[in-house]
């Protein structure tokens, strides 16, 4: 049976041409800047166990990013094998389990370094393409679109629980190995680090935008992410209409639980109280109050207004730092 041809002059071959060059071209680019990484920890009774991820490098004197759940338990480093044969050694120098970002310094001089992106330049139907160590297979490269943009993934840490804003959907095909890994736009530019499969073909990866990189940037410095606290479980609601026309919005954050000894407590929120103002700054969802527990705010004493019964309060809290 002869061989059917492919007509090159249709569209449907340009396009596909121009697909497959797209990502091998970004898949040679960036491979290189993923490694391989293996996690130490010492479990019960004093024996190690090995875990395993994708990390990516970002400077060439070795530091690299990775996400927190790869690295979380280890005792502090572990080994990253690169495509060019080089295994070394890498040291966790910090992690932020509420972002699930992590930064590492591997032991070894020009490396490779990935160019970041910004995310908050994709589209959704756009192209992207994972590389990461799905099940150990190293320098594993899968391509998708972006499925959505906006979602929130929920992170909890012994004392308080945070929403990942932005967080890329992605059809591309991932795995476990895969956390850690980049996720990079048609120009091989790092616009996501992976961090969760949530389903098939339903993967989700960490944006690098302006906020992420100001947490890795504190985690290069300082080995943390410091956030201010303020103690409270909320929700986005709907104010009462004569409310929302005194604030000229219609949405603020509603307390669901006020813990016990926190700063909002020592305000005198309650359960059911509607804040629709911090520090001056309007809140109509969670999303607004999360963003402004920065570190500036800790120990600072802020106005706040909130709803109560029909009433306004005009109350003052003092934000406290998270620890994790």
């Amino acid at each position: 049976m002869p061989v059917r041809q492919i007509d090159t002059s249709l569209p449907d071959a340009e396009a596909f041409d121009a697909y497959s060059r797209t990502v091998a071209g970004a898949a040679e680019i960036l491979g290189p800047s993923v490694g391989h990484l293996t996690v130490s920890r010492r479990v019960r009774g004093g024996r190690r166990a090995a875990g395993a991820g994708s990390g990516v490098v970002i400077t060439a004197d070795g530091f690299m990013l990775s996400a927190a759940h790869v690295i979380a338990g280890s005792d502090g480093g572990g080994r990253a094998a690169f495509p060019d044969g080089r295994d070394v050694p890498f040291e966790v120098i910090g992690a932020d389990p509420l972002s699930d970002l992590a930064v590492l310094r591997a032991r070894a001089g020009d490396l490779p370094a990935a160019e970041l992106g910004d995310a908050e330049r994709l589209r959704v139907g756009q192209l992207v393409v994972a590389i990461g160590s799905p099940n150990g297979l190293s320098g594993s490269v899968t391509a998708g679109v972006v499925s959505a943009l906006g979602r929130s993934l929920p992170t909890r840490t012994r004392s308080g629980t945070r929403l990942i804003e932005n967080v890329i959907q992605t059809d591309a095909a991932l795995n476990p190995g895969n956390s850690g890994g980049a996720l990079a736009d048609g120009m091989a530019r790092v616009v996501g680090i992976n961090t969760a499969v949530a389903g098939i073909g339903l993967g989700l990866a960490v944006p690098i935008n302006e906020a992420t990189r100001r947490i890795v940037a504190a985690l290069m410095s300082e080995g943390r992410v410091r956030r201010a606290y303020i103690g409270i479980v909320g929700g986005a609601r709907p104010l009462p209409p004569r409310v929302g026309a005194e604030v000229g919005r219609d949405q603020g954050v509603e307390v669901v639980e006020v813990v016990e000894g926190s700063p909002a407590a020592a305000a005198g929120l309650r359960p059911e109280d509607l804040i629709t103002e911090l520090d001056g700054i309007p809140l109509t969802d969670v999303g607004d109050l999360q963003r402004l527990m920065s570190a500036e705010r800790i120990g600072r004493s802020l106005p706040l207004r909130a709803h109560r019964d029909g009433r306004s309060l005009e109350l003052s809290i003092r934000p406290r730092e998270l620890h994790s």
